[in-house]
């Protein structure tokens, strides 16, 4: 891999080394509201370039809903190739059932996240309970309300666990920005579970599967020439350092407040080598945002 903590101006500085990208979206193209400043600029120009562009989303839903989600934010559909998402991973995972773990969730579930946000569970043969004593395994999507708070599921997964019920969680993220407030994600909740002896499963970045059929979106492109792109040291850059890809850490996302600037601001001196060792991850580049 190349030599980390380059900062660039642009995507443009490094753009030739690349064939395929792995971009993350929430943070890095969009804040859940609008397109990033220069994201749709930047996409474009790597579309004129003729470079292939997998969206890899952590999103809890299925690829068509995060598709309608961008159409809606404003990123326009021709200006990116592929898209894949956490969701989309984990109801491939349910419906083909080829490890003991899925095989053996049953077929009740309990959604954990808000109402109208299972699309997990689209055209499978599993059926949506109303509570946990009816389920067979948890669903975590998220939270059921943008204001809550980890410790607002305290009861429910005290429940869960004296029932000894698995999770399936497909947003292995723990907070998220939308727009200028932070909100907690299923990672957040599925950690929770996870410390007081809770059996997670997850989907999504910075675990290996993912990868694997995001490779299979980028046919013929060797991973030394695909970089990953992201705002999160813990999905975004693990996930990349961890099946061996070149990655670009978007500063000004979601750890621009740990830095100390503002939004798509610039990091002082030295602070991303701080950043790095708290967080255990070094990218190859760095960049205030995701732009050309």
């Amino acid at each position: 891999m190349t030599e980390p903590n380059h900062p660039i101006t642009g995507l443009s500085a490094i753009a030739d080394r690349y064939d395929g990208y792995i971009l993350d979206l929430w943070g890095t193209i969009h804040n859940g509201v609008e397109p990033l400043p220069g994201a749709v600029g930047c996409l474009r120009a790597l579309a004129e370039r003729g470079k292939s562009v997998l969206i890899l989303s952590n999103a809890p839903r299925r690829t068509g809903a995060v598709i309608e989600r961008m159409d809606a934010v404003g990123i326009p559909r021709d200006c990116y190739g592929p898209v894949l998402s956490s969701g989309e991973a984990g109801w491939l995972a349910l419906r083909d059932r080829k490890d003991p773990w899925h095989a053996n969730l049953g077929n009740r579930a309990y959604p954990v996240g808000e109402a109208g946000d299972e699309s997990v569970l689209q055209d499978q043969p599993v059926e949506e309970v109303d509570s946990v004593e009816r389920a067979t395994f948890l669903l975590c999507v998220g939270a059921f309300r943008r204001t809550d708070t980890v410790d607002d599921y305290a009861g429910l997964l005290s429940a869960a666990l004296a029932r000894r019920l698995p999770m399936l969680c497909v947003n292995p993220d723990l907070e998220v920005l939308r727009g200028p407030n932070r909100e907690i994600c299923a990672g957040a909740i599925a950690a929770r579970y996870a410390e007081i002896g809770g059996d997670v499963g997850y989907h999504g970045k910075p675990h290996r599967p993912i990868y694997a059929l995001s490779f299979a979106l980028l046919p013929g492109i060797a991973p030394a020439r695909i970089l990953a792109v992201g705002d999160s040291l813990r999905t975004d850059i693990a996930g990349a350092n961890a099946v061996g890809i070149d990655s670009l850490f978007v500063t000004g996302g979601l750890l621009a407040e740990e830095l100390g600037i503002a939004p798509l601001g610039e990091p002082p001196a030295g602070a991303l080598a701080q950043l790095y060792a708290r967080h255990r991850q070094r990218p190859t580049w760095a960049s205030a945002a995701f732009r050309w």
